[in-house]
C-alpha cells in the first residue's frame, strides 16, 4: 500500500519523514522522552536520532506491507510534527484494524487527537473498506477516553495488560 496524505482540517496527516527537507527525528526523540508518553506508550524507547530514524523506516515498511497506516500529524504551515495517528493491525481480508494515537506535549489539549483519529477512521472506512476499528487505551488515560467518546467508539470491555500492570479499556466502531 502506498502512503497517502490526508487533510484533517486544521492539520494535515502525512508520512513520517527523515530527509533533507523535513526531519521528524528530533521531535520523535523529544516526544518519546516525555514522562506521560512513556507511561502510555511503554513499548518504544527512542533516545537517539538513529533510533528515531529506524522508527520512521519501520512505519514506511508497514505502509508497504499493508499492516499499518501511520501518519505524522503536522502543522499545516510549517509541517512540524505534532503527533502520530494510525491504523495498526490492519487486516484487509477481515476488514478490521486498531486505531492508535499519541500527541506531542506541546500539542495536547487542543483537540488534535480527535481530529486526527476522525480522519484516520474516515480513511479506514472509506478507502480501505474496513468493517470495524478497535481502540484501546489505559484505563487511566482520560485524554484517550475522550477521543474514543468524541469519535463515536462504543466501550465493549476491559483487558488486562500484563506488561503495563493496569487495565486497558477496549472500544469499537463499526462502519456506517
Amino acid at each position: 500500500m502506498e502512503p497517502v496524505e490526508i487533510n484533517a482540517g486544521a492539520y494535515y496527516l502525512r508520512q513520517l519523514r527523515a530527509d533533507d527537507r523535513l526531519d521528524d527525528r528530533p521531535t520523535l526523540v523529544e516526544a518519546f522522552e516525555d514522562p506521560v508518553h512513556r507511561r502510555f506508550v511503554p513499548n518504544y524507547r527512542l533516545q537517539t536520532l538513529e533510533a528515531a530514524g529506524e522508527y520512521v523506516a519501520r512505519r514506511s515498511r508497514e505502509w508497504a506491507e499493508g499492516t499499518r497506516c501511520s501518519w505524522a500529524i503536522a502543522e499545516p504551515t510549517t509541517g512540524d510534527l505534532l503527533g502520530e495517528v494510525g491504523l495498526k493491525r490492519v487486516d484487509l481480508e477481515a476488514g478490521t484494524a486498531e486505531a492508535a494515537i499519541w500527541v506531542h506535549p506541546r500539542g495536547r489539549g487542543q483537540g488534535i487527537g480527535t481530529l486526527a483519529v476522525g480522519a484516520a477512521l474516515r480513511f479506514g472506512f472509506g478507502a480501505l473498506d474496513l468493517k470495524s476499528v478497535e481502540y484501546r487505551h489505559a484505563e487511566t488515560n482520560k485524554a484517550s477516553e475522550k477521543i474514543a467518546q468524541r469519535c463515536g467508539f462504543t466501550l465493549i470491555g476491559e483487558a488486562v495488560v500484563p506488561t503495563a500492570g493496569e487495565k486497558d479499556l477496549v472500544w469499537t466502531k463499526e462502519a456506517e
